[in-house]
């Protein structure tokens, strides 16, 4: 288990998201219970991962891009979602515009970097065509719904405008976070939102509140959700989510599922929670399907992927492992019962002078055809003036990475 101390006071761009994800474990979802049968899925694991270059490649290259001052220049709490139009538009939390410099940085080193007052947006949105990134939408997309509080941008789903309804409009689930003191340093949990954005042109038309948990109390026991939407074959989107139990020293947080019928995601009163033993409506009533608070469990971020009749749900590993590894869970219904953690596996990180750490590891289905793997970088720190500075003479660190996996039997 990593020392609390440095844990706790980590900070700089994106911390927030780093700092619930990295004690984290995966959740696997998305089958609905009554596909729970006897032989309906197999374990499932990572048997093997190859580097994404190319890919990892393509980030570098449009954050070093320095002909414009308002681009994207790194960020993290990377989501992606395929567009009817074949584009690809990726969100991101924490995240730095502005200007990059080509190396040597101001002490000397080979690195691009940019000033270190530059300063942070709250969310981002990238468009990707072709496998080219191309324009930066303006950012923050999602403004702050209050002073003190922002919105953090997580999975994202294409839908119909209203069931039966040819129109399509993307729904991006948001995390509402307000500033907190001690140890509610990157924001205590607030609520889950959902926007909407027009197509073709990514405009925001409304955000609506589907889930407040400000009257929960203990701020370690309030759940937000999104950190991956998996639809099914039986017209729901099985919504998972997490609590923030780091907060309150426990290593593991809990998972809790909810489901929406197709394309009314943005409807609150259509949403229901599994309670333990059945959905309900009532959100007070739910309850954990995976997490002992200790060697299994989640961070507030996770993702899933459906292999056959498996879902495989991946997240840090939980200890000390945290830092670097992935690990895995599997399972046949989104309800559970929960298998796991499998072996996991430790991306690369790198070399840099000085502690980094892997983070929110997501799948991107929006690339088609493999399964890619994206992770967040950042820098391990005692604070944040001095994280802030090591991003910056360092372009390279705060930005998503990709790798490729293959499934086998577990």
């Amino acid at each position: 288990m990593p020392d609390d101390s440095r844990v706790r006071h980590r900070t700089g761009a994106g911390l927030g998201l780093l700092l619930a994800l990295v004690l984290g474990a995966v959740l696997l979802t998305a089958l609905p219970e009554e596909d729970d049968r006897e032989g309906a899925c197999t374990p499932r694991t990572v048997s093997s991962w190859a580097a994404e270059p190319d890919l990892t490649g393509e980030f570098a290259r449009y954050g070093d891009d320095a002909s414009r001052a308002d681009d994207w220049t790194g960020g993290d709490g990377t989501h992606s979602v395929r567009l009817p139009d074949g584009r690809v538009l990726w969100l991101f939390s924490d995240t730095y515009l502005g200007q990059v410099y080509g190396p040597p940085n101001p002490v000397g080193e080979s690195y691009a970097w940019r000033d270190q007052n530059t300063p942070l947006v709250r969310n981002s949105a990238v468009v990707m065509s072709d496998g080219r990134l191309q324009n930066t939408l303006p950012a923050p997309l999602f403004p702050d719904p209050a002073p003190g509080q922002w919105r953090w941008p997580v999975a994202a789903k294409v839908e119909a405008r209203s069931p039966g309804s040819s129109d399509k409009v993307v729904r991006v689930l948001l995390w509402t976070r307000t500033n907190g003191t001690y140890p509610w340093i990157y924001g205590v949990p607030t609520a889950t939102e959902v926007a909407t954005l027009s197509l073709p042109d990514l405009r925001v038309e409304g955000i609506v509140k589907v889930l407040d948990q400000q009257q929960v109390r203990e701020p370690e026991r309030r759940v937000l959700f999104g950190t991956t939407a998996v639809t099914s074959d039986e017209d729901w989107t099985y919504v998972f989510g997490g609590d923030d139990a780091q907060a309150a020293s426990r290593p593991a947080s809990k998972a809790y599922v909810a489901r929406v019928p197709r394309d009314r995601l943005a409807e609150p009163d259509a949403w229901e929670y599994w309670d333990g033993g059945r959905w309900s409506t009532i959100s007070s009533r739910m309850k954990p399907v995976l997490g002992d608070g200790q060697r299994k469990g989640v961070g507030s971020a996770f993702t899933v992927v459906r292999d056959g009749g498996t879902w495989v749900l991946f997240t840090m590993a939980a200890g000390a492992e945290g830092l670097t590894t992935v690990t895995s869970y599997w399972a046949c219904s989104p309800t559970g019962p929960w298998r796991g953690p499998t072996k996991g596996f430790s991306p690369p990180l790198p070399e840099q002078k000085g502690e980094v750490a892997a983070y929110n590891p997501q799948v991107h289905p929006a690339l088609g055809g493999r399964l890619v793997l994206s992770y967040d970088v950042n820098w391990l720190d005692a604070t944040g003036a001095a994280a802030q500075s090591n991003l910056s003479r360092n372009v390279s660190l705060y930005r998503p990475r990709f790798v490729t996996l293959k499934l086998g039997s577990g």
